[in-house]
């Protein structure tokens, strides 16, 4: 599974205040540590379950003995896919040193087995109760068939068979679920760390108590009990929609799902277009049995005759738009009496989390529930929200925003639509949908600023609105990376990588040592001692390498030959060669990026497609793609107006997605994308008027190298900064502007009085830089 820069970052950060911690941990009594805290705060659609699978598996790597993970979350569903996904999913690789178990199958031999880690997995109601003795939890009730201990006292002690006390994480995904009696329950098992994952985590006072002893004798800050990760670097990564569309409709049902299927119609058509392997889906968030002003829908009625909602959308996209009944799931309590049933084709999931997998399984397209289906359910492809929001319900929207906002394939798209959340709601008053607009602005500034936010308002047609079609037909080149140049250099520094699967002193680390709490002495006379153990659990080479590959350029483990098998050595996290195979890492991320370089080619070329607009703020132009543009800020739309006056096909390309041309960087932004393109006679030029940060980077430099493969025509890019530049790359004062331009192999700045001169410096085929030279040389 390849991770994201910011998740390695994240997880990385976890896992290393965990092992400075460990190294001199607070105790409360002799055997019993104040546990490590966590919490990881970031947005739904980040990765949150990647991330805490590398800390723990990071974590193991500093540990000297294998631990014991208890991983938990509140509801069945995310525990389902939690195990799945760790046992034998996209996660198991991430959690190859541990074996991954329910909780309930644990028994005694998985405690004393010492050559693997243990993540067990359960939900909170496992052990959820505050008399253990008196309650129903098996948990806590002696398993006479494996063991004289009940389970939970055998977690407690988790002794494994050399009479070492193994290392006890608990991992809480969905934190804010965490109550008081919980915590108190977990530090019963005396864990050495808690690791909470939730963007709006509260801290129960049983935990908070600990957290005060962290400040006061080890210094901690409120920054050192969270691990932050940036929603801008979400978004960037792809893993997340880069815009919403909120459209509200104090209107008829009807209006406002019609309106939903025509757009799903456009962005099906796009995605069929591209060749996607995905068609968009749509949900559908009501009140099950209610109806309109009515009170409680009758269930002894015929079908027909039925007013719940989620018979009448369904009924509307059967009947109405034509849509096939067994691509739609009602996954709801919605009752009927058995002598009036639904239609054979009505796919009703009423069992809740027991019909979770078989619902999971249809692969339906459009989805009619309440909030049950809420947590849990998470499928990239869903694009599209219908929300019934009456004045009596108490559904909040901001908590279905998650479930529309993560992206297929972890990428965005060239069509725009391909990249938006769309929602439509549906209220009885204006008031309400102001009250939704609200609630939602304030959640988006407080964990994803970076999502743009267009709002309409709806009646018939109106979404069609936020769409500007592009009105004449151009194409775009496909832009990539050539890296055959750089195969041959990395294969020589694989080739230089040293074999250490037959051990040695160079597979063992050196450092500081970890304790360990030890049983000494004869059967039933045992003490408990704390010994140093100065060896950590050993990790694969190939984990090692890979992981600081994925830091800096994800791409270039693609050249390398991962599966040799002297990859498989076994060695300890602060080994010396461990250290050879992160030197090797870097080795390879530089040779990738000195030899690679970018090229451009129409052998699959895009059409630009339609853009999305906020109609009240659109400005109009006379030349470009699209009747107009939204979102310009003041010097964008003078730059726009400028390209427009010299009547050239141009248009004006989003901040992500459509148009978007590598960088070779080993760091930060993986792409780049120009303000603005336009169409010359035998050249593309792309142009980027705020080209400050490129300018001064290797990686900024290399795009003025792009070379063309096949026929088609030639890409020019044109950065401009504002004020006036040397050729050093220095701004000596803040007068007019400066194009830059090729001049002998190196960037060469160009003075422009204004933004007119350096529109037309920039549309110059011919070399500016060169013209002007001859210039000089003439006049003197």
């Amino acid at each position: 599974m390849e991770l994201f820069p910011f998740q390695i970052d994240a997880s990385t950060g976890i896992a290393d205040r965990f092992a400075a911690y460990a190294v001199d941990p607070l105790m409360t009594t002799k055997t019993r540590p104040v546990p490590f805290y966590q919490n990881l705060n970031s947005i739904t659609g980040s990765g949150k379950t990647l991330i805490l699978a590398d800390a723990v598996s990071q974590m193991r790597s500093h540990l000297p003995a294998e631990p014991i993970i208890l991983w938990l979350s509140k509801g069945k569903v995310v525990v389902w896919q939690t195990f799945a996904n760790l046992s034998a999913g996209k996660y198991a690789d991430l959690v190859a040193g541990f074996t991954v178990k329910p909780l309930m199958e644990c028994r005694p031999l998985d405690i004393e087995r010492a050559d693997s880690g243990l993540i067990l997995v359960a939900t909170v109601g496992k052990f959820n109760q505050a008399d253990k003795e008196k309650g129903d939890r098996l948990i806590y009730q002696l398993a006479l068939d494996d063991a004289s201990q009940s389970l939970w006292d055998m977690l407690k002690q988790r002794r494994d068979g050399s009479g070492r006390r193994r290392p006890f994480i608990v991992v809480y995904d969905e934190g804010h679920n965490l109550t008081d009696q919980q915590t108190h329950l977990l530090l019963d098992l005396e864990p050495d760390a808690l690791i909470a994952a939730s963007a709006t985590m509260r801290i129960p006072p049983e935990l908070a108590q600990r957290m005060t002893r962290l400040r006061q004798d080890k210094g901690w800050t409120d920054g050192d009990f969270v691990t932050v990760v940036k929603s801008g670097d979400v978004v960037k990564s792809g893993l997340v929609k880069q815009q919403m569309l909120l459209g509200g409709y104090v209107t008829p049902m009807e209006v406002a799902i019609d309106d939903m299927i025509e757009s799903m119609k456009r962005v099906g058509a796009s995605a069929l277009a591209l060749a996607l392997p995905f068609q968009p889906k749509a949900i559908y968030v009501s009140p099950t049995n209610a109806v309109y002003g009515k009170g409680v829908d009758n269930i002894h009625a015929t079908f027909e005759n039925r007013e719940a909602r989620p018979i009448l959308i369904w009924r509307h996209l059967v009947e109405h738009h034509g849509i096939d009944p067994t691509t739609i799931a009602v996954y709801c309590n919605l009752k009927f009496d058995p002598k009036f049933p639904p239609p054979a084709r009505f796919n009703l999931f009423a069992g809740g989390d027991n019909d979770y997998e078989s619902f999971i399984a249809g692969n339906y397209q459009h989805i009619i529930f309440n909030l049950t289906l809420q947590e849990g359910w998470d499928d990239p492809a869903c694009y599209f929200a219908y929300i019934d929001k009456d004045m009596g319900s108490k559904d909040q929207v901001t908590q279905i925003v998650g479930r529309v906002l993560r992206q297929p394939q972890a990428q965005h798209y060239p069509d725009p639509s391909l990249n938006t959340a769309h929602f439509f709601i549906r209220a009885d008053e204006r008031s309400v949908f102001d009250q939704v607009l609200r609630e939602v602005q304030a959640k988006l500034a407080a964990e994803s600023p970076e999502i743009s936010l267009t709002v309409f308002t709806g009646s018939k047609g109106a979404a069609a609105k936020t769409i500007m079609p592009a009105r004449k037909a151009k194409q775009l080149p496909d832009v990539s990376i050539n890296a055959e140049q750089a195969m041959q250099p990395i294969r020589s520094v694989v080739a230089g990588i040293q074999d250490y699967r037959a051990g040695g002193v160079n597979t063992v680390g050196k450092g500081g040592r970890i304790q360990v709490l030890q049983a000494v002495g004869q059967f039933g006379n045992e003490v408990q001692e704390w010994v140093d153990i100065e060896h950590s659990n050993r990790v694969t080479a190939r984990w090692i390498f890979a992981r600081e590959v994925q830091k800096t350029y994800a791409k270039a483990i693609n050249l390398c030959d991962i599966e040799d098998p002297k990859f498989d050595a076994l060695v300890e996290y602060n080994s010396p060669a461990a250290e050879h195979m992160r030197e090797a890492a870097r080795k390879i991320v530089a040779a990738y990026i000195e030899h690679s370089n970018v090229v451009n080619s129409f052998t699959e070329p895009l059409l630009v497609p339609s853009v999305a607009v906020d109609p009240a703020n659109v400005t109009p132009f006379s030349f470009s793609i699209h009747g107009g543009y939204s979102g310009l800020n003041e010097f964008e739309r003078e730059f726009a107006q400028a390209i427009d006056k010299t009547q050239r096909v141009w248009f004006r390309n989003p901040s992500r997605g459509l148009f978007e041309i590598p960088l070779l960087t080993p760091s930060g932004t993986k792409n780049f994308n120009p303000d603005f393109v336009v169409w010359m006679d035998k050249a593309i030029i792309a142009i980027d008027p705020k080209g400050d940060h490129l300018i001064r980077e290797d990686a900024g430099r290399k795009l003025f190298h792009i070379n063309k493969t096949g026929n088609g025509a030639d890409l020019i890019i044109r950065f401009v900064t504002r004020g006036t530049w040397n050729a050093s790359i220095e701004k000596t004062n803040a007068v007019g502007f400066t194009v830059w331009v090729l001049r002998q192999g190196k960037p060469h700045p160009i003075h422009a009085d204004s933004v007119n001169d350096a529109v037309q410096l920039c549309l110059r085929q011919d070399n500016p830089a060169v013209t002007q030279s001859n210039s000089q040389t003439v006049s003197a």
